[in-house]
């Protein structure tokens, strides 16, 4: 038997959190070390997985296939295609920053302080949101996707009810309520989409016998399965709604702002770059390969939701004074890209749009990780309370400046290539989609802008002209962030290479290719 590598990839990280959770109360330091030990010894892993992956073989790889509940048809059943491991390595990556950007969220604020959580409980929490991520990316049994879908919704609704962001000016009862608030509409909005999931998970088994997706997905090709249309919509209506209220689209979108408002800067980062990511990459793997036909049945009005979602979170982030609140709608817009993206039904758009949960995931975390070192010195989230920032910490400042430009996809940062992709792959097909889209980067132009200028320049403000320059261990985390996005968008050709077989076989499930050019060539 070879070597399990999905499962020790995502089950690592759940041994760690364990691990984590047991270290004895007074050796905080050691749970925090061991946390960030354990977290890349799973990059390594996922490394490896990269490194053994190859985009040329079949289509999913590094396959696991053992029974579970035989009654039922239930599999515990693994494995990766290109998109699949791009994601796997994107959180992989992401998390030893999470852990060494949150290093001292979770200490106590004072003896007896009613805020103080055990230390250990916030790393082990993180580590098993990672776990319960990774195996989400692998399973290829739909029962067994639904499962962990549904369950890292708890580690997460603690991470953002009980450690929650120290600066909130209404004080610690009130802060304590918001958190709570915050938590409790997370947890609420996608519990509803998980029980309309499993509605829909449920009527999938009754129509095809088993919960395989290569077997139900062969059986739909070869036409020995067939559903109803009518079935096939409400099915994909099932599962669809459950992946845009985590991806989160409009109008499903309304829990992401409180969360990332109330949760700690990694926390944050956690949610809107590696926990969101799981609903779109769903909408990829399941939506389309189970339901091809409900699938473009759909798409006017996802392509409109879409849009809606682009225009609707800039023109929000526009009106931000909340600097947590200000990267939520805009991460709302990057959504609607991506969603756009893999709804366009060309390979252009999916590619794009593969690319930019990648892409979106470091940038995103290199502007929120920041905007939270910004946010622990001020004590403050209001834009209106920073000023003249460059001139005390001209290092924090050009870093804060990069993940914004970043964010509003400048030539050269990695968000680029993938805007252009899904651009290019919408206007294709759908060219008054396109254009109206085109709209959202000009208005990411302007609350990326207008907030750096806010908050790094002009006078120097009493409250922040003491404010220290980044650390050595803030440094460790951003500065590898800036480097990817850097390389990225200068040579995106390592993921696209890997994500790009993935996406024509995703094509050929919905039986579309891209459109002929409309304009013949000058003679």
């Amino acid at each position: 038997m070879s070597f399990p590598l999905l499962t020790a990839t995502a089950a690592l990280p759940a041994v760690g959190a364990v691990a984590t959770a047991a270290v004895p109360a007074a050796r905080r330091t050691a749970a925090k070390w061991l946390a960030l030990v354990v977290s890349l010894a799973t990059l390594a892993l996922a490394i490896i997985v990269l490194v053994r992956f190859d985009p040329g073989g079949a289509r999913y790889q590094l396959t696991e296939s053992h029974a579970w509940i035989k009654d039922f048809g239930v599999r515990y059943e693994l494995g990766v295609d290109g998109i699949a491991v791009a994601l796997i390595a994107l959180t992989a990556v992401l998390i030893p920053f999470i852990v060494l950007a949150g290093w001292h969220d979770a200490d106590p604020l004072e003896t007896g302080s009613k805020r103080w959580r055990p230390t250990q409980g916030f790393f082990a929490l993180i580590l098993a949101v990672e776990a319960m991520v990774i195996i989400s990316f692998e399973a290829t049994d739909v029962f067994l996707f639904y499962i962990f879908f549904e369950a890292m919704l708890i580690p997460m609704y603690f991470l953002i009810g009980g450690f929650g962001d120290r600066a909130h000016a209404q004080g610690e009862e009130a802060a304590s309520t918001q958190r709570s608030y915050a938590a409790v509409k997370f947890l609420l909005y996608n519990l509803v989409g998980g029980l309309i999931m499993l509605a829909a998970v449920i009527g999938l088994y009754v129509v095809a016998g088993n919960f395989s997706l290569a077997e139900i997905a062969h059986a739909r090709a070869n036409g020995s399965l067939h559903m109803a249309t009518s079935t096939e919509r409400w099915l994909f209506l099932g599962f669809f709604f459950a992946f845009a209220v985590k991806a989160p689209l409009w109008p499903l979108h309304t829990w992401l702002p409180n969360a990332m408002q109330e949760a700690t800067a990694p926390v944050a980062v956690l949610i809107t770059a590696v926990v969101d990511k799981v609903g779109t990459f769903a909408m990829l793997r399941f939506c389309l390969q189970l339901f091809p036909e409900a699938s473009k049945w759909a798409t006017p009005v996802i392509l409109v939701l879409a849009l809606i979602s682009i225009v609707y979170g800039a023109l929000l982030a526009v009106g931000q004074r909340d600097i947590k609140r200000l990267v939520a709608y805009a991460s709302i817009s990057h959504f609607g890209f991506i969603i756009m993206g893999i709804f366009a039904m060309t390979s252009q758009g999916q590619s794009g749009a593969t690319l930019y949960m990648v892409n979106h995931g470091i940038s995103t975390a290199a502007l929120m990780l920041v905007a939270g070192f910004l946010i622990s010195r001020r004590g403050s989230r209001l834009i209106a309370d920073y000023g003249g920032v460059q001139k005390v910490a001209p290092v924090l400042a050009g870093t804060f400046l990069i993940g914004g430009l970043a964010t509003l996809s400048l030539p050269g940062l990695a968000p680029f290539v993938s805007e252009f992709l899904v651009l290019v792959g919408t206007f294709t097909r759908y060219p008054a989609i396109g254009i109206i889209a085109t709209f959202g980067i000009v208005l990411a132009a302007l609350y990326t802008l207008v907030l750096y200028q806010r908050t790094m320049t002009g006078p120097v403000k009493p409250e922040v002209s003491a404010m220290p320059d980044l650390r050595a261990r803030e440094l460790v985390v951003v500065a590898p962030l800036i480097v990817l996005l850097i390389f990225l968008g200068v040579y995106p050709k390592p993921v696209t290479d890997i994500v790009n077989p993935a996406v024509k076989q995703t094509m050929s499930d919905v039986h579309k290719s891209d459109p002929k050019p409309s304009v013949e060539a000058a003679k």
